[in-house]
């Protein structure tokens, strides 16, 4: 029969602001009886769910390796996120001094809950944690940090906040954009809208990104993710998708994705087999087609919005670049040089050549 129990841990309450955070001493071996590790993935619908890159089974062995030696010690905190059944209790007649008040943490413990339901979720640690786990000791008492989240979308941006000062995956960062709340720095925050729209490209089953854009939880994607945040960040902040976009980073989504599903579809029906091909045998799913097919879509689209846009007119356009265009062999004939179809690369440069290539032949065929 599973055990039913409420551990109480001697803790200190540390007031920052309007925030507040617990400072307490835990038995790492019994951190895993009420903390879960959120792993980032999708559900059946496809909405995110957790947030946690998964274990690095060579670092763990590492960290297990210097725990079974002599004089181990682990001095930097883990960091927990606890829900609404975690209480923190002030102790009587202890006085604090202001900001830090001494008391106990009473955290429930039910062994027969699943991990999606145990009260505490572990934002920063994970590694070690499960170092302490699969290490032959009886026990390793280990500092923690924990603070009482609302719920998921708190855990993301203190997830996200707690690791800034040291790297992590791109593509996890801005797998998690989409779905966090409250403050983040100032590089991220500008880079959530355009991580929203790339969320709801590569997840929207009529999307021609569909699948396509690698992620953490779409490794069988084969277009960078980066390069279509570059994509998005430009027409957001410059380009066709401007006109949908609010001062305070927010936006009309709806029609910011309309607007990309119609360009977009266009693209993939004129040039099918450059597009169902990964990056290294097509240029026009590289870094470099992708971003200047975007500008060419900021060209043609930028006055006006989705329902106004004359579509016959734009598939025209890039029908009139199918033979000017090496996508998968031949040769870039550039004014002042020829280049192999392959030779393209996504650098500033060469961007700026194949951008400067397509323009004319845009305009032209727009009858600009």
């Amino acid at each position: 029969m599973a055990d039913r129990y409420t551990l109480q841990l001697p803790a200190i309450e540390v007031r920052q602001g309007s925030k507040k955070i617990y400072c307490f001493a835990v038995d790492g071996k019994k951190l895993h009886d009420f903390t879960a590790v959120s792993r980032i993935r999708r559900d059946d619908e496809r909405q995110l769910q957790g947030y946690q890159r998964p274990e690095v089974l060579s670092h763990i062995r590492s960290i297990r390796r210097y725990l079974e030696s002599d004089g181990a010690m682990l001095p930097n905190a883990l960091v927990l996120a606890f829900d609404q059944r975690v209480e923190f209790v002030p102790m009587g007649g202890t006085k604090g001094i202001g900001y830090s008040v001494p008391g106990v943490l009473h955290i429930p413990v039910d062994e027969s809950l699943s991990e999606d339901d145990k009260p505490a979720w572990l934002v920063d640690g994970q590694q070690r944690s499960a170092a302490i786990r699969d290490a032959d000791l009886a026990e390793f008492p280990v500092a923690a940090v924990g603070f009482i989240a609302d719920g998921q979308e708190e855990q993301r941006s203190q997830f996200i906040l707690v690791n800034s000062t040291k790297p992590l995956p791109k593509g996890l960062v801005h797998e998690l954009l989409p779905d966090t709340a409250g403050q983040l720095p100032p590089a991220y925050a500008r880079r959530q809208l355009p991580a929203r729209l790339m969320t709801q490209l590569n997840t929207d089953g009529n999307s021609a990104f569909f699948g396509r854009v690698q992620s953490p939880t779409s490794p069988d994607g084969n277009i960078k993710d980066n390069t279509v945040l570059k994509m998005l960040e430009h027409s957001l902040y410059e380009g066709a998708l401007y006109q949908y976009r609010n001062a305070d980073g927010t936006g009309d989504l709806d029609r910011m994705v309309a607007h990309l599903h119609m360009y977009w579809h266009l693209v993939k029906e004129t040039f099918p087999d450059a597009w169902k091909l990964p990056p290294r045998q097509s240029r026009l799913t590289h870094g470099a087609g992708i971003q200047a097919m975007g500008f060419v879509m900021d060209r043609l689209t930028a006055e006006a919005p989705v329902e106004d846009v004359d579509w016959e007119n734009v598939r025209a356009t890039l029908e009139g670049l199918v033979p000017h265009v090496a996508w998968t062999s031949g040769t870039w004939r550039f004014p002042d040089e020829e280049r192999r179809w392959n030779s393209l690369q996504n650098t500033p440069s060469d961007l700026r050549l194949l951008n400067d290539y397509l323009k004319p032949l845009t305009a032209f065929a727009n009858g600009r």
